[in-house]
């Protein structure tokens, strides 16, 4: 039996375990417009299912009720509280403090526990532009607690006492360390015994909203 377009906005919604105001957030649609749509009221037009169709990872011909090879979703994974892990999102450090203290915890990102990598791990509040385009100002950046990194990873650094946490790309020449921006407009830090920096940990994944 063929799904409507109510059906499959309904099912890809849930699947994806968001809110029909969060939808509305990522795609720009009015929520009254995708509640309308969720009862049935009247279907969206095509620019609004391809906007829908991006936010939930769907293709457009699934999310109409049209059904062929290419068009059934692949990437939709059921979430449930057994299969996610809420991870701390660090904000600022507070000077003294561990890192995961309560006092730098600014919100949780839900996790997929089997997509994780292993050890421990924070989201890291990214802030300012030195690590653009690779890294947006304001976006929630994956790290794995270790104290080394291969030359040319990103990693989380503590610097200023271990008050400031940044994200830089680290760069070994020799016996110099380097923390290198993306950004062209910002210096490199040069690690030495009076201008130290701390390896918090390797950038794994980076999450932004549209």
């Amino acid at each position: 039996m063929v799904e409507s377009f109510k059906e499959r906005l309904n099912k890809a919604i849930a699947e994806k375990g968001i809110k029909p105001a969060e939808l509305a957030r990522r795609t720009g649609i009015n929520k009254s417009s995708i509640t309308a749509w969720l009862k049935g009221d009247y279907e969206a037009k095509q620019d609004n299912i391809f906007k829908l169709s991006k936010a939930l990872g769907v293709s457009e011909a699934w999310l109409m009720g049209i059904d062929t090879p290419s068009s059934a979703p692949t990437n939709i994974i059921p979430i449930s509280a057994d299969n996610m892990i809420a991870i701390p999102i660090i904000g600022t450090i507070a000077c003294g403090d561990p890192i995961l203290a309560d006092e730098n915890i600014i919100g949780y990102r839900y996790h997929l526990k089997d997509t994780l990598p292993g050890g421990e791990t924070f989201y890291l509040k990214a802030a300012g532009d030195s690590m653009e385009p690779t890294i947006r100002n304001g976006a929630d950046v994956l790290i794995r607690l270790q104290e080394e990194v291969e030359d040319g990873e990103i990693a989380a650094v503590l610097v200023n006492g271990d008050t400031e946490a940044t994200l830089k790309r680290v760069k070994k020449q020799g016996d110099i360390i380097m923390l290198v921006a993306e950004n062209s407009a910002y210096a490199p830090y040069i690690i030495t015994e009076h201008n130290p920096a701390r390896i918090l940990g390797k950038a794994v994944e980076v999450v932004f909203d549209l």
